[in-house]
């Protein structure tokens, strides 16, 4: 039955229909059921992993759910507003209608398997996009045609970008009135300093949006739905020819002229081409030529395909399907290094865990090499430790179909692995580990000084540091185990969540990546695990740094037993002119002082600095922006690590304070979308909170405010812009880097947490 139904929903075909033109729809035969092999390990060349990425409300989600229902996984299209789509599960997503997790879902289109995952736009989920990119191969970045690139955007943008992730860019809701195809390519050959590539232009424009025009094969695609309860399954592709408005014929052969000269400037092989058997007529060229070039600059990224339609009207995502297969590469196209010293053995990467009340973690692991089949012992390099796992899963948002192995290319689901986290490698044995790392070694590999295994275990997911906290109560003390450990598989499912415990109050504290984050977190408390908890007030999660340069010197002199331990350090500490938001510190040790101490010694200066860093002097709060120079250490024989590391954590503490407190706040980078009525208003209310105006753009009938402002001053922001403006705005937010508080609105701050205000 399982199978069965994974046959039906999967797959779909192609039904042709010739007049004087044709008229495509994809809909499911019974012919069309292929071997249980080629379902569950379809040839690597023809899988696809991609992301779907964007700002919020741009339309990821819906036409996420236009992809699901043209290749057959669903029967009925799902609506955002309706709460009925299959990504967005979670009952505070189809309350809300945003996306909070990134779902996996699996489909074929035509012979391709395709492994997609809607992530989320909303800047408290970053991490979700994170980690969904670093184990992709390719991404559509959705854009909304009337704003073009997005503050959002440019965040998930730069995510791909640092992955080198290669990108189609989808403009959808074409059909609104403001919908502008120029602004929008502009505004990506700009703000992202990408290379468009149009490779489609619309036909019609606002409400009269009916189709586009292919300029690679110089096809009609129209999409003529006779009523609201069309779904845009079939729509009519016919040639281009002189019956066609002289308007339209015009803008075409100027757009196909621009993408041969752009593809030939970027790509040599397709120069020449063109010169060698086109130079009379390059318009002559084989659409099949231009496709294989344009394929090639998206590979080496060197230029982004771009796309139209309106995924709400049904129009425009199956050529945007084709283009995922087109130009996205497959896995076997993407280069990891370390991957060749496992040969055929496994090596997966775990992105993403999940907890079921049934069956307990669900690890989703992307598998680099190697087969995955259940009921077999893995081995988790990281944890160092082995775990049996029972069933392997295709993943399907919320639904799952157990499968019996799984390949090299695929993304997969598994049951029984309770140890593994986010980040984790997962090899079939610590032999085949071992094996690798000596291959490594071999081939000149450089590991890290971490143990043997380091230069084979893949890079993890970088999580960013929460900016908010606040505590956490449960309704009665009988509750607090119940709480810890909903806690605990929270934690587990969002790395980005932290939560620990007060020293002083005994207090459960909860950090989060914004207020929305810890409303869900909240809320899930609630719904899944039945406890009604209290939150304390939101507060924002500072960092400290220091004024001046200090040297200092410190000596740890102490008995334990009959052993006797003595180290004497001497260190300084500077501060660093740049903050950056990833709360970085820098540690060095002079030449001569590096080539005395062991490797053991080293890594426990490497501790104690490390740890001094945690709590700062003034608040107890982070440190960020010092550099920390190791001048000497000087111990007496016998002295252990341990006392080493606690001896330089003990003067790092007096070099901090001898340092002077400075208290940095975090200061974020916001996009309010507004009418002229109201730019006024805003503007007033964000003088108030400390904002600076970076600048003002016009954008149709509306006005763009970019500016930056502390993030203690946007508490209930959403509130106060909706009052302002009767509800006609939008803003968004996202974490710009840390500045030094200016004296009075610290001082302010050290009375408040001191209890004097």
């Amino acid at each position: 039955m399982i199978w069965g139904r994974y046959l039906t929903a999967g797959l779909q075909c192609c039904r042709w229909r010739v007049s004087c033109h044709v008229k495509r729809s994809y809909s499911f035969l019974p012919d069309d059921v292929k071997s249980l092999r080629a379902v569950v390990n379809p040839d690597i060349s023809k899988i696809r992993n991609i992301g779907i990425m964007a700002h919020i409300d741009a339309g990821k989600t819906t036409t996420t759910e236009r992809m699901l229902y043209y290749s057959g996984y669903t029967r009925a299209l799902g609506d955002v507003d309706d709460g009925d789509t299959v990504t967005d599960f979670m009952a505070q997503e189809r309350e809300r209608g945003i996306t909070i997790q990134s779902a996996a879902v699996t489909f074929d289109w035509k012979s391709h398997r395709i492994n997609l995952i809607d992530t989320p736009g909303h800047v408290d989920f970053t991490l979700e996009v994170e980690r969904a990119l670093r184990v992709l191969d390719g991404a559509v970045a959705v854009f909304d045609a009337s704003a073009g690139v997005e503050a959002q955007t440019l965040t998930v943008w730069r995510q791909a970008e640092k992955h080198h992730v290669p990108c189609v860019c989808f403009l959808n809701k074409m059909d609104k009135p403001a919908a502008n195809l120029s602004f929008s390519i502009e505004s990506i050959r700009q703000k992202l300093k990408a290379n468009p590539v149009l490779l489609q232009i619309p036909v019609g424009s606002g409400k009269n949006f009916t189709g586009v025009v292919d300029l690679l094969t110089n096809q009609k695609l129209m999409w003529k739905l006779r009523s609201a309860g069309d779904d845009g399954r079939v729509f009519e592709i016919k040639h281009l020819d002189q019956s066609d408005e002289p308007e339209l014929l015009q803008e075409v052969s100027e757009a196909r002229t621009a993408l041969i000269e752009q593809v030939a400037d970027l790509d040599d092989e397709f120069a020449e081409l063109l010169l060698t058997d086109f130079s009379e007529n390059f318009d002559a060229v084989p659409s099949i030529k231009l496709q294989e070039a344009v394929r090639r600059l998206t590979l080496a990224r060197k230029g982004v395909p771009v796309l139209c339609g309106s995924s709400l009207r049904n129009k425009g995502v199956q050529p945007l399907l084709d283009a995922i297969t087109a130009y996205l590469p497959a896995p076997n196209e993407r280069h990891h290094d370390l991957v060749r010293w496992y040969k055929d053995d496994l090596c997966a990467l775990a992105f993403k865990v999940l907890h079921d009340k049934q069956r307990g973690p669900l690890v989703f692991l992307r598998i680099y090499s190697g087969t995955l089949k259940p009921q077999t012992a893995v081995h988790n390099i990281n944890r160092n430790n082995t775990e049996r796992m029972s069933r392997l899963l295709v993943p399907f948002a919320d639904q799952h179909v157990e499968i019996p192995s799984m390949t090299a290319g695929n993304i997969a689901l598994t049951v029984g692995l309770k140890q593994t986290v986010t980040g984790d490698t997962i090899v079939s044995s610590k032999a085949s580990a071992a094996a690798a790392a000596r291959r490594a070694q071999n081939d000149g590999g450089t590991g890290k000084k971490r143990g043997e295994h380091a230069s084979v275990v893949l890079s993890g997911v970088e999580v960013p540091d929460p900016v908010f906290f606040c505590t956490i109560e449960p309704p009665t003390m009988a509750k607090q185990a119940d709480l810890d450990n909903a806690l605990n598989c929270l934690q587990r499912e969002d790395p980005s969540l932290k939560v620990r415990v007060d020293p002083d109050s005994g207090q459960t504290i909860l950090c989060g990546m914004g207020e929305l984050h810890i409303e869900i977190i909240h809320d899930r408390i609630r719904r899944e695990y039945g406890i009604e908890t209290h939150l304390g007030p939101l507060q924002v999660a500072y960092r400290e740094t220091i004024l001046h340069e200090v040297s200092t010197t410190d000596t740890l002199d102490r008995t334990v037993g009959d052993r006797r331990h003595v180290v004497t350090v001497e260190l300084a500490v500077r501060p660093l002119k740049v903050f950056s938001t990833s709360g970085s510190c820098e540690l060095a040790f002079p030449e001569e002082v590096d080539g005395q101490l062991s490797t053991e010694v080293k890594e426990a200066v490497e501790n104690g600095v490390h740890s001094s860093y945690l709590q700062g002097p003034l608040l107890g709060y982070p440190v960020q922006g010092v550099s920390t120079l190791i001048q000497s250490v000087n111990m007496e024989s016998g002295t252990s690590p341990a006392m080493v590391s606690a001896c330089v954590s003990r003067c790092m503490l007096k070099a901090l304070r001898l340092g002077g407190g400075q208290v940095l706040e975090p200061v974020m980078s916001m996009e309010v979308t507004v009418g002229e009525e109201h730019l006024g208003s805003v503007l007033g209310d964000l003088a108030q909170r400390r904002g600076t105006v970076r600048d003002i753009q016009s954008r149709h009938d509306n006005k763009v405010l970019l500016a930056t402002v502390p993030l203690a001053e946007m508490m209930g922001y959403s509130t106060i812009l909706r009052t302002l403006t009767s509800g006609n705005a939008t803003f968004s937010l996202e974490l710009d880097t840390y500045e030094a508080m200016n004296p009075q609105d610290q001082n302010t701050l050290l009375k408040r947490m001191s209890g004097l205000l």
